[in-house]
């Protein structure tokens, strides 16, 4: 079992059991979102010490090596509908972000509505620096929450966020101590679940109707990396990445 459900007293409670996302995982994460229709609240979090790392790649090494013409063929596959999943679901959506949140990982933290982050909880886009773009949401995620200076800054540079930064910058609505962030998350989303369920409902879908650009950016995100997973830099970067080396870029 990668993914657990669990539903009681209005809550489903979503947890990843493996940090890195294979098919499997994805498959199983999709099932449980399925899973948690006509609850008040919805929990998503991770058992370990990550949230989420995002692509399991060696999983994408055998996809690269298998065809590379379908190898991001997982990003229309399974994230897309994962992300809209999530953002299409009607009550609220608490995080609990320990650890890393990373590529994949931080587009579904961001499709959630409230987050909460541990104090040695990071956050990075990660894709560049494996030749690849963005998916997952975050090219417009980052942006609605950020501004697009910082959005292509972080996606350019790579650079990891620490939790005092997600905070300020309105990333995470919550950072608390590392030991606590289930429980505080765990509280917000019982509270939630209590709370007027219909109100909640009526926000988060005018909310949506001002965020209407996500479904056109999941699409232009799929396109990009279906072109960039074919290219000569993403797969001498993964290969580089797998023997802890440093990738050196051809620029094709």
């Amino acid at each position: 079992m990668t993914v657990r459900l669990n539903i009681a007293d209005g809550l489903a409670i979503i947890t990843l059991q493996r940090s890195a996302l294979d098919i499997a995982t994805k498959v199983a994460f999709q099932e449980a979102i399925d899973g948690a229709a006509g609850v008040r609240a919805v929990l998503i979090t991770a058992e370990g010490k990550n949230f989420c790392v995002g692509q399991d790649l060696g999983e994408h090494v055998g996809a690269l090596e298998a065809d590379p013409a379908t190898a991001m063929d997982t990003v229309a596959v399974h994230y897309n509908p994962l992300i809209r999943s999530i953002q299409e679901l009607s009550v609220p959506v608490v995080v609990a972000v320990p650890g890393a949140c990373v590529g994949a990982g931080l587009g579904i933290a961001l499709a959630g509505d409230i987050r909460v982050a541990g104090t040695t909880s990071s956050f990075a886009t990660a894709f560049t620096g494996i030749g690849l773009a963005s998916d997952s949401g975050l090219s417009y995620a980052l942006v609605e929450a950020l501004g697009s200076s910082r959005a292509v800054g972080l996606m350019l540079l790579g650079d990891k966020v620490t939790a005092e930064q997600a905070l300020e910058w309105g990333l995470v609505h919550r950072v608390v101590p590392d030991d606590e962030v289930l429980a505080v998350a765990e509280s917000l989303a019982r509270k939630l679940a209590a709370g007027p369920t219909e109100a909640y409902r009526q926000v988060k879908s005018l909310v949506r109707a001002s965020a209407s650009g996500l479904l056109d950016a999941l699409d232009r995100e799929s396109a990009a990396q279906k072109h960039l997973g074919q290219t000569v830099d993403h797969k001498a970067a993964v290969d580089a990445f797998l023997a802890k080396e440093k990738p050196v870029f051809a620029g094709r």
